[in-house]
C-alpha cells in the first residue's frame, strides 16, 4: 500500500474516538463528540491514500482504516462509482457518517402497515465536511447511493463495533430480510504509527 500523504489527521481522529468510547458514555454524548471529531477530520482531504479511495468498476467498496483494538469502533472509507448505491440494510450499532468528496444520499426505510419496506420521509444529501448519524435508536435501515453524476464519491464512517465483522441485514421490498456480513474490501491498513518523517 501507498504511504499515508499525511497520517496526522487520522491518527488525531482514531486517538480521540479512543478517548471517546472509553468511558462508554450514553448514545447522545457519544455521537456528539465523535460528530465533531469527524467533521474535523473530513473538512480536510489530504490525508486518505490513494489506495483506499479507489472505486470498482460495479460494486462500492469498504475500505477498513482503523478497527479499535477491543472492536468498540471502527473506521472505513466507502468508495462510490458513478450510479452504484446500496441495498435495503441496518448497520445494529451506532454510526457517523462524514462526506470527504462528491456527494452521497441515504434515504430512509421503515415496515408499512403490511410489513411491506418503504421509503420514509425526504432523503439526506450529504456534500463534502457534513455529518450525518444512523442508529437503531434513530433510524437504522436506509438505501445509500452516490448523489454526484459521473463522479466517484468518498465518504468516511465510524461505527460502533468493528462493521466488517457484523452479521446484519438486506431488505427485500416486501419486508423479508437475509443476513450479511460485509467484510472489507482491503487487506491492509495504512500505518497511522510512523511518525519518523514528521517534524519534531
Amino acid at each position: 500500500m501507498n504511504p499515508m500523504p499525511n497520517p496526522r489527521p487520522l491518527r488525531d481522529f482514531v486517538q480521540a474516538v479512543t478517548k471517546a468510547v472509553t468511558p462508554n458514555p450514553p448514545e447522545a454524548e457519544l455521537l456528539a463528540t465523535v460528530r465533531g471529531h469527524l467533521a474535523t477530520l473530513v473538512a480536510r482531504d489530504d490525508w486518505l491514500p490513494d489506495a483506499l479511495a479507489q472505486p470498482h468498476p460495479q460494486f462500492y467498496r469498504q475500505y477498513l482504516l482503523h478497527a479499535d483494538a477491543l472492536e468498540r469502533f471502527s473506521v472505513v472509507s466507502f468508495v462510490w462509482g458513478p450510479g452504484q448505491q446500496t441495498p435495503v440494510h441496518d448497520h445494529t450499532v451506532w454510526g457517523l457518517i462524514g462526506m470527504l468528496r462528491g456527494q452521497e444520499e441515504s434515504q430512509p426505510y421503515g415496515p408499512d402497515a403490511t410489513g411491506a419496506m418503504v421509503a420514509q420521509g425526504a432523503a439526506t444529501l450529504l456534500r463534502p465536511g457534513q455529518v450525518e448519524a444512523v442508529s437503531p435508536t434513530l433510524g437504522d435501515i436506509h438505501l445509500v447511493r452516490n448523489a454526484a453524476p459521473g463522479q466517484v464519491s468518498v465518504s468516511i464512517h465510524v461505527y460502533g463495533a468493528n462493521i466488517g465483522a457484523v452479521q446484519r441485514w438486506v431488505y427485500a421490498a416486501d419486508g423479508t430480510r437475509k443476513p450479511f456480513i460485509s467484510g472489507y474490501s482491503n487487506d491492509m491498513l495504512p500505518n497511522l504509527w510512523d511518525r519518523s518523517k514528521e517534524a519534531v
